[in-house]
């Protein structure tokens, strides 16, 4: 990283980390299971939109600068986009010539050793509890391309600041955010295999699963047995699924849809994909 983009960043993560210490109050545990002194792939849980504040504020608070995978519409706002440009994130292309690039520039942070930060779920859950859904295999093909550990990270509690594809923030009253960092996922029984769609889908479930089982610890509840598949609601694998801020059903089906009372998000579950 440059020094103009470190020092950019340093800018950036104060502002951040100052907000983030105003709204709510922190609870981080396993910090020591974070690597030193090699790249890694953090995988965390998705639940809502300022999860790379919290995931990225944990790290930076331990010396480790994140970079984050993030689609390349993101790169073209005008505010947000200047943001990431500046803090050297990696955009993502979901599509076409440029989809294997984002994948080469996070090699190249792992061979640097840096800290690569992928939500393998592709974007926020949409499970109507929040728990995490299937998965997509960019992490997976990663790690399976590096050799490089694979660290999950969960978190609960940012959902009540800013519910999923929410107006705007709930500050008061304060609330509590909990991260636990994990073990390095145990993906050795992948060692030498050809990165083909058995090989990643496979990998893939693997992390998912430890994801999801940490995240049962951390809530104290268990999660649905069935992974939430968008594919089998009629729901696009990315983009928003209600409109920012909605309480109402949608879609071309919505009366089949369980209404599903839910505090921690903005809405409930729609069958269509309203992007």
């Amino acid at each position: 990283m440059s020094m103009g983009t470190r020092m950019f960043f340093a800018l950036l993560a104060g502002v951040a980390r100052t907000l983030m210490n105003v709204v709510v109050g922190k609870e981080w545990h396993g910090l020591e299971k974070l690597p030193r002194d090699e790249g890694f792939i953090v995988v965390p849980n998705h639940c809502t939109e300022i999860d790379p504040i919290v995931v990225g504020h944990l790290l930076y608070n331990q010396n480790i600068m994140p970079y984050f995978l993030a689609k390349d519409g993101l790169f073209k706002t005008p505010v947000l986009g200047a943001v990431l440009r500046g803090a050297n994130q990696i955009p993502v292309e979901r599509s076409g010539a440029g989809a294997g690039k984002s994948l080469v520039a996070a090699q190249t942070v792992l061979d640097g050793g840096g800290a690569v930060v992928i939500y393998p779920e592709g974007t926020l859950t949409r499970d109507p509890e929040l728990w995490p859904m299937k998965g997509r295999t960019g992490a997976a093909r990663l790690a399976l391309g590096t050799g490089a550990k694979v660290i999950p990270v969960v978190h609960w509690g940012a959902q009540e600041v800013f519910p999923r594809y929410a107006k705007g923030f709930k500050i008061f009253p304060r609330k509590r955010v909990k991260v636990v960092v994990g073990d390095p996922i145990d993906l050795s029984e992948f060692d030498g295999h050809a990165a083909d769609k058995a090989t990643l889908e496979a990998m893939t479930e693997v992390i998912m699963a430890a994801i999801t089982v940490m995240l049962e610890e951390l809530r104290g509840a268990k999660a649905p047995t069935v992974r939430w598949d968008p594919a089998a609601h009629q729901q696009s694998s990315h983009g928003r699924f209600v409109e920012r801020g909605s309480a109402g059903h949608g879609g071309p089906d919505a009366s089949s849809t369980p209404d599903v009372s839910n505090t921690h998000d903005a809405g409930t579950t729609e069958t269509g994909d309203l992007q």
